[in-house]
């Protein structure tokens, strides 16, 4: 069994592994980079460990791979019973991150 992981970044929960490849939204850092993120919830073959709300003896170490922006989104504003009607777009900045290593302290 691969040692599983659920990290927390931009207000969302992550399941991860070693080796996995994830889009999340934006991290200030430059391309190569190595960032950690809290744990929330580990899991190995000797057991789990449940944070309160983070799993402190436990390291998740991920290298920045790229920055980009997501698919474009359309949405509408209408006014009714005015005849407005505006379309816009908008592109969401994400990082990409490759899981090198979760580790126990």
């Amino acid at each position: 069994m691969k040692n599983i992981a659920i990290i927390k970044t931009g207000g969302k929960q992550y399941k991860v592994s070693e080796g996995d490849v994830i889009k999340v939204e934006k991290i200030k850092e430059a391309e190569g980079a190595k960032v950690n993120f809290p744990v929330l919830f580990f899991a190995d073959e000797k057991g789990i460990l449940i944070g309160e709300p983070e799993v402190e003896k436990v390291e998740v170490v991920a290298e920045v791979v790229r920055q980009t922006r997501g698919k474009k989104l359309f949405g509408v504003k209408h006014k009714p019973k005015k005849r407005q009607l505006k379309k816009f777009g908008h592109k969401q900045a994400i990082t990409e991150v490759k899981i090198e290593a979760i580790s126990k302290k």
